[in-house]
C-alpha cells in the first residue's frame, strides 16, 4: 500500500525482516532519524540489525535496552549506527537528557520505543510501525510513515529499489 507519505511492506520471516533493514540502510546517511515502533517481540531490534549490516557494522547489533544508546561504528565511509532503545524509560524529559538529536549528527539514529517521548525526538524522521500477525508467526507489517522532505526521499528511494 502507498500514499502520499506513507507505504506499507510485508515480511514473512525474520530475515526478510533484516533484508528489509539492509535495503533501509543503503538509503541512510548521517543525520537520518529512524523511529521503531511496535509491540515486544515485533521485530525492531531484527530490523535494526538489517540496518546495521547493510552499514557494515564493526559490532553485532543487541537491544540496548540496559544501556539506552549503543554506538556501533561503521567500516570504510557508511555512517555509525547510534541505537536508543527508550523502553524503560517514562519521563520524555529523561530521554532529552540523552540528547539523541546532538549524537546523532555524525551517524544514524534508530530509535525503539519512540512513543515513550515523541514531543522531544526530531520532528522530522522515518516511522515505522511494525504490526505482527497472531495468525502468522512470523510475519510483520512494516508502515513507513515519511515526514519531511529527507524521509519523503528515503519512501521514494525504497519504492523504486522494490
Amino acid at each position: 500500500m502507498s500514499t502520499a507519505n506513507r507505504v506499507t511492506y510485508e515480511t514473512t520471516s525474520a530475515a526478510k525482516t533484516r533484508a528489509f533493514g539492509k535495503r533501509l540502510a543503503r538509503l541512510v546517511r548521517a543525520g537520518d532519524v529512524v523511529l521503531l515502533q511496535g509491540p515486544l517481540g515485533a521485530g525492531k531490534t531484527v530490523l535494526t540489525q538489517g540496518i546495521g549490516q547493510g552499514l557494515a557494522l564493526a559490532s553485532d547489533v543487541t537491544s540496548p535496552t540496559f544501556i539506552l544508546v549503543a554506538a556501533h561504528e561503521a567500516t570504510g565511509t557508511r555512517p555509525t549506527l547510534y541505537h536508543a532503545d527508550l523502553y524503560r524509560l517514562n519521563d520524555p524529559f529523561e530521554v532529552d537528557d540523552l540528547r539523541l538529536e546532538e549524537q546523532a549528527t555524525d551517524g544514524v539514529l534508530v530509535v525503539e520505543w519512540p512513543e515513550r517521548a515523541l514531543e522531544v525526538l526530531p520532528e522530522e524522521h522515518l516511522l515505522i510501525v511494525i504490526e505482527t500477525d497472531p495468525k502468522a508467526l512470523n510475519s510483520r507489517r512494516l508502515t513507513c510513515v515519511a515526514s519531511g522532505v529527507r524521509y519523503q526521499q528515503l519512501l521514494d528511494g525504497l519504492q523504486a529499489r522494490g
